[in-house]
């Protein structure tokens, strides 16, 4: 960041391996003031990471204390709306003001609602201070990418990335016990109140020790995008709502299906024709236009699509066919949290040779032979087959989305990164919301054909836990043929995306080495 320009270079070019050990931190070694701000970004996004695995094991004694039981699920969603539908605003801020401002600010608002959350007297009250967590989260989420890039030159990127992703894996796995112990000998409460030290750790590294140095002044007054930020909202709002509970809350042909549906697509592109007209588009056009993010944004949306299969149906699919307890069902998904943190560390060994594109060609190859793996296992499978596809998945997704973000973030200067960054993870967190949606209503419709009724997924794995009239057997085998099918349909989106990487993406991707890099 700062005064500066950009030199262009494509991969396995001399101008492509970033700049030197000095930053603008401060005129002294990058290693020396790196250290208390990567403290902070990992603190950023655990933050962020642990938030729906701590409070999901909660759920019981929170229902229990609150009530609500049939909107609970909007703990989630709500969340989740409120993450994605702001990425791509905290992304332009972050490119026009500064990151600073942004992450502090979404630190400050992660904080108020987590204080918020613990003080709830209600399950509506609790579902609206869980969108205040969330309107936090999103600039946590975007900015800590972006950062993160700014800090390191390309060829040491993986080594902030691999540590993120640690702390996503981590995350991953001590989450639910940290909530299941919390609720079980303390107060569901504490879930959120837990965040206010690491938040407050976390505030205090970033007003300390991550220094911005000064920009040049735009010759105007950067200019807010007001109508295109409110409308992106609004847009991304009816449509998540849709994709969400489409199916669940109401079915998809009903008249709030089918109005959240028209209003979403109305407004997506009334938000076209604004942002088109706007002097600094919150959703700029070239993010579409630049066939490099074009193709990341397509490819990262086919991840998220695909990534619903093993975190949302292989939990189920271990209880219900494997007969295998909540702990050790969450082990089997958690395990391929420890094969993609060492794949994406390591996948600069191969980027540097064979380039960004290739790199993640070879991991979306892998991962789609891995999921298309999963329906041949036998009836009934061994807990440890489930689990070796989960761990070879972990490591061939680890190939493929380190390369992209890092090539990606690298295609740009420090003016267009926040945007940019913003851009792929709302693509794919759009990706697992519409994933959701899809294969949820596939399961469900392999389960009404096999049963000959209109029974759901839910319901029959509800049934198994609690015993029914039709035999276990015959439900077990029904649910593990919607899990082999919702398979089936993540290994297309791997192909989905490989696809996306063979016609959109450029063979080499144009690195710039911008100057105005931390």
């Amino acid at each position: 960041m700062g005064v500066g320009g950009s030199t262009g270079s494509t991969e396995g070019t001399p101008g492509a391996s970033g700049g030197s050990g000095t930053t603008a931190l401060g005129r002294m070694p990058a290693s020396h003031r790196r250290g208390p701000v990567v403290a902070a970004l990992m603190l950023g996004m655990a933050l962020a990471s642990l938030d729906g695995t701590v409070v999901s094991t909660a759920v019981p004694q929170i229902v229990g204390d609150l009530g609500g039981f049939s909107v609970f699920s909007w703990l989630f969603s709500g969340y989740l709306l409120a993450v994605t539908v702001t990425l791509p605003v905290y992304g332009k801020l972050s490119d026009t003001f500064g990151r600073k401002p942004v992450l502090i600010a979404g630190i400050v608002l992660f904080l108020l609602g987590s204080l918020l959350c613990a003080a709830a007297w209600s399950m509506p009250s609790l579902i609206a201070f869980r969108v205040v967590q969330g309107l936090g989260g999103g600039a946590l989420q975007g900015t800590v990418q972006t950062i993160a890039a700014d800090l390191y030159p390309l060829k040491e990127r993986p080594r902030i990335q691999a540590r993120l992703s640690t702390v996503w894996a981590t995350s991953a796995v001590a989450g639910p016990a940290i909530g299941g112990l919390l609720a079980a000998y303390a107060d569901w409460r504490w879930i959120f109140l837990i965040n206010l030290p690491i938040g407050a750790i976390a505030l205090w590294l970033v007003v300390r020790h991550f220094a911005e140095p000064a920009r040049t002044a735009p010759a105007a007054r950067p200019r807010i995008d007001w109508a295109g930020a409110l409308l992106v909202f609004a847009a991304g709002t009816l449509l998540l709502t849709a994709l969400v509970q489409g199916g669940v809350a109401w079915p998809w042909l009903s008249a709030p299906s089918l109005t959240l549906l028209g209003g979403s697509a109305f407004l997506i592109a009334a938000t076209v024709v604004v942002e088109r007209r706007a002097a600094e588009p919150i959703i700029p056009g070239w993010v579409w236009r630049r066939r490099t993010i074009a193709a990341v944004n397509l490819a990262l949306g086919a991840l998220g699509l695909l990534m619903v299969a093993p975190t949302v149906f292989l939990p189920t699919y271990a209880q219900s066919v494997l007969g295998l307890g909540p702990i050790a069902a969450g082990f089997v998904l958690s395990i391929m949290t420890l094969s993609w943190p060492v794949s994406a560390a390591l996948s600069n060994r191969v980027y540097t040779r064979i380039g960004f594109r290739r790199t993640a060609m070879v991991g979306i190859c892998l991962a789609g032979l891995f999921l298309a793996s999963f329906p041949l296992l036998p009836y009934p499978a061994e807990p440890w087959q489930p689990a070796l596809i989960m761990l070879l998945l972990g490591g061939a997704l680890g190939l493929f989305q380190l390369p992209l973000i890092v090539g990606v973030q690298s295609t740009v200067g420090w003016s267009e990164r926040g945007t940019t960054t913003a851009s792929v993870l709302f693509c794919r967190q759009v990706g697992q919301s519409l994933g959701a949606a899809l294969f949820g209503a596939l399961a469900n419709a392999v389960i009404a054909a096999r049963l000959g009724g209109s029974d759901d997924l839910d319901s029959v794995a509800h049934a198994l836990a609690g015993g029914g009239s039709v035999p276990a057997e015959h439900l077990r085998r029904a649910v593990a043929t919607a899990v082999d099918y919702v398979y089936t349909g993540a290994a297309v989106a791997a192909a989905l995306a490989l696809l996306a990487l063979v016609f959109v993406a450029p063979r080499r991707f144009p690195i710039i080495t911008d100057k105005t890099d931390i």
